[in-house]
């Protein structure tokens, strides 16, 4: 008999609080999403260019992509080029400190190339860039 409630006074206080791990594993997800940076696709795949000075930006940027066939391409959507601007002074206003990249394939137009870049640099970008691959 004395055994039987020894066993059943031990397997009451033998429960396992679950709340300190659940507090850690919270505070890590906000931590991840506070710090964690998000990259902005310009929703077409271009062929870029290669040159011999080009380098990798590390920060968060508005990527407007150029396709061969003259499309401009802003956040994962085919963009008329009177639309740039807009777009662009949209995206500046949700990131200031963002630059634009403007990724053009290698066989569009240069001179579609210098609208969107002019458009951009309207909008209010000033750390405007083109991207390229490093050879």
């Amino acid at each position: 008999m004395r055994r039987r409630r020894l066993r059943q006074s031990r397997g009451e206080d033998s429960e396992i609080n679950i709340t300190p791990m659940l507090d850690v594993v919270f505070i890590m997800l906000i931590f991840f999403i506070v710090t964690s940076s998000f990259v902005r696709e310009s929703g077409v795949e271009v062929t870029r260019p290669t040159a011999e000075t080009a380098e990798q930006q590390e920060r968060g940027n508005i990527i407007i992509g150029i396709t061969e066939a003259g499309q401009v391409w802003i956040d994962n959507r085919e963009v008329d080029m009177r639309a740039v601007r807009v777009n662009v002074e949209r995206l500046l206003a949700q990131n200031p400190e963002s630059g634009v990249v403007v990724m053009a394939d290698e066989g569009a137009r240069t001179g579609l190339l210098v609208d969107v870049m002019d458009q951009a640099r309207q909008a209010g970008a000033e750390n405007l860039s083109v991207a390229a691959r490093p050879r």
